[in-house]
């Protein structure tokens, strides 16, 4: 078992082309023993945004503070904190803060 607290991990700037002002976490994944997925924390900072993309896997993702909005295919759905998303494989998304603090998600991901 491992505990930890997130602030005790680096973040790190999404470098993925089309991104601003966007930084993750990586919480737990392989290098930790874990067989079946990744938890990652990113924080969104006012004004920033992550590109409409997609990828081979699902996102699990949960709002822990912040506004903002999430694109997808034929438009827009509102997120703050408590949102719960679910992004099928494939499926075209992208994430925006509308707000004036940083928006912050955990985001499972298949390893």
């Amino acid at each position: 078992m491992i505990v930890r607290r997130y602030s005790d991990i680096k973040a790190q700037a999404v470098e993925m082309d089309g991104a601003k002002d966007v930084a993750k976490r990586v919480l737990v994944s392989e290098a930790d023993g874990a067989p079946n997925f990744i938890m990652r924390q990113f924080i969104v900072e006012p004004g920033g945004y992550t590109p409409y993309h997609t990828h081979n896997w699902e996102h699990e993702i949960y709002v822990l503070s912040g506004r903002g909005r999430v694109l997808k295919h034929g438009g827009f759905s509102g997120i703050e904190s408590g949102s719960v998303v679910f992004v099928a494989p494939n499926e075209e998304h992208g994430f925006e803060n509308t707000g004036d603090e940083p928006l912050i998600f955990l985001c499972s991901i298949p390893k």
